[in-house]
């Protein structure tokens, strides 16, 4: 099912995915060497790469919608439906963490454990994604095969 938000035929949403997964998964290494480590650098790069996160993943929702919203089958509509709630769902837990880190004090544990459940989401929003694209052929174009050349038939007859 080829996907209305496309550049060149090639679409949009799993170009920007590849952004809030990123920066999510290096906020909580970095939250996790400051854990251990205690060398608050990685707390301020944590912080950094889960704001970028939450710009990314709303610049990956516009097309997620598009896409989304050109299902027409009930089924792969409800798989999508549940993609984008999951995705919301990790939003949040990583939104509500950026605001506790401006309002904790930076050795707190809460934040980091916000950290392990919103990854854990992600992966699950990731596996939901992938059943859509890879089950379902959701924001895949598969091309017409076009008939064989008269010639091509002519010449294998020959040959055999």
């Amino acid at each position: 099912m080829k996907t209305p938000a496309s550049i060149s035929g090639h679409p949009v949403h799993p170009m920007l995915v590849v952004f809030p997964i990123g920066l999510w998964v290096s906020s909580l290494v970095s939250d996790l060497i400051f854990l251990f480590g205690g060398n608050f650098l990685w707390n301020s790069i944590a912080f950094y790469t889960m704001a970028g996160g939450l710009i990314g993943a709303l610049l990956a929702a516009i097309p997620g919608l598009v896409d989304m919203f050109s299902i027409r089958d009930q089924k792969i509509g409800q798989l999508a439906w549940n993609h984008m709630v999951v995705n919301i769902v990790t939003f949040v837990a990583f939104a509500l963490n950026l605001f506790l880190r401006l309002i904790l004090e930076p050795d707190a544990f809460f934040p980091v454990l916000l950290s392990l459940i919103g990854v854990a989401l992600l992966a699950y929003a990731g596996w939901l994604g992938g059943e859509l694209a890879y089950v379902h052929g959701v924001g895949v174009h598969v091309p017409q095969k076009s008939p064989e050349p008269e010639s091509a038939r002519t010449n294998w007859r020959r040959a055999g």
